[in-house]
């Protein structure tokens, strides 16, 4: 592959794909048109063509594949309903002759995710379609990061391909009340893959999937100004995105939020996430908005032991009467065993009534914020056990390496 159709293929896979699905309104057929016009632009290179513009050319010729491949399906069951996206009106483009007029709209990301938000898609399958088709995450790298075996979250990508492809419900950025309804399911799908790169910072992926994460939100707040819960996931992301020069040390080993170097916070992302939060919140008190809130106020604190705990558990409360996850759940308690009015002995009691923490995905850290709970008890013993038992759960290296440390410390 040449460089200028891989530097197409980097930068602007998941955008092309986003544009060609978006017009013909089938993901399947789309990445079909999409291999084949990258396979007609390295013959074209090689045949000593130059390309001026290779995503505008990809992007028009799998366009043109596309609707060929309709053309000469011989069914009109299959071929009407998508023949009919062919009279859609094309962004940013000035005819279907020029193969170098396209020009991305930003919206091309977004609106893939939004069309893979359909109904009948179970939300861990969106992730999967947003990583590996919008994000260009590898089969094998979205399979270890869901925690399924390459083989089934193949399987599982081919089915819901299909299925969007069968499905007789098409998606049109062009109607609102459709991108309404289902701009909540995109943007946890955007949460998702951030949290996909933050949750594994030593990961080669993981500053790329922070970044189009970033993007997708910015894109989502632009194309629903108004939406205090789109507001609240980029004000979320963008605080959150302020601290992470400082999660690993010269070492590259995890630093956490209590000793972590707050003078090397990115104060401009602070600033505007924190403006971001304050419209979210007087917008209303979803799911984002509230974690928006508990970001800005760990941001704005000048250090951890005089951070607002209090505020942060009563924003904790609403997060967990409208989102009650595991997560949720979990931050709630800890922010509730450093307020001065609760105290970590009464919220270790709390978290021990919740059992459900210690058996689920995030029993590793249940049982390392246990463990901080008992040494802040003075019960050293207790808190030895409990960091065992999250070493014992824990699979990522870099947090192993650091509940060794946590637990080495108590000698």
């Amino acid at each position: 592959m040449t460089s200028r159709i891989e530097d197409a293929y980097r930068v602007d896979a998941g955008r092309i794909l986003g544009a060609v699905a978006a017009y013909i309104g089938d993901l399947q057929l789309a990445e079909d048109a999409v291999h084949d016009a990258f396979l007609r632009a390295l013959a074209q290179e090689r045949s000593g063509v130059r390309l001026d513009n290779p995503s505008a050319w990809i992007t028009t010729a799998a366009r043109r594949i596309a609707i060929d491949y309709v053309r000469r399906a011989q069914t009109a069951a299959r071929a009407l309903p998508a023949l009919a996206f062919e009279t859609r009106p094309v962004r940013g483009s000035t005819g279907e002759d020029d193969m170098s007029a396209f020009a991305f709209t930003g919206d091309e990301r977004l609106e893939l995710i939004l069309m893979v938000c359909h109904p009948d898609v179970a939300e861990e399958t969106r992730l999967g379609l947003a990583l590996r088709f919008v994000c260009g995450v590898p089969t094998r790298d979205v399979a270890a990061m869901l925690l399924v075996s390459e083989a089934t979250m193949a399987a599982r990508l081919t089915r819901a391909k299909k299925r969007l492809h069968d499905s007789p419900l098409r998606f049109a950025m062009e109607d609102d009340a459709q991108v309404r309804e289902r701009m909540p399911d995109a943007l946890v799908v955007i949460s998702l893959v951030y949290t996909a790169g933050y949750a594994a910072p030593t990961a080669d992926t993981s500053g790329r999937l922070r970044r189009d994460a970033v993007d997708l939100a910015r894109d989502a707040l632009r194309v629903c100004p108004g939406e205090a819960e789109a507001s609240g996931l980029l004000g979320l992301l963008l605080l959150t995105e302020a601290r992470q020069s400082t999660r690993l040390d010269p070492a590259g080993e995890l630093v956490d939020l209590a000793t972590a170097d707050r003078r090397a916070w990115n104060r401009a992302l602070i600033a505007e996430g924190e403006s971001l939060a304050t419209r979210a919140l007087q917008g209303g008190i979803g799911r984002f908005a509230l974690q928006a809130g508990i970001a800005g106020l760990h941001d704005i604190a000048p250090t951890w032991e005089s951070t607002d705990w209090p505020a942060i558990a009563q924003l904790y409360d609403g997060l967990v009467a409208v989102w009650p996850s595991p997560s949720a759940r979990l931050g709630r308690l800890v922010a509730r065993g450093y307020s001065a009015e609760l105290g970590p002995e009464s919220a270790r009691l709390e978290l021990d009534a919740d059992d459900a923490l210690f058996a689920g995905v995030l029993a590793a850290q249940a049982f390392a914020a246990r463990a901080e709970m008992d040494v802040r008890c003075g019960d050293e013993l207790a808190g030895r056990g409990d960091y065992a038992e999250a070493l014992a759960r824990e699979t990522d290296a870099a947090a192993r390496r650091y509940l060794q440390r946590r637990l080495d410390a108590l000698g």
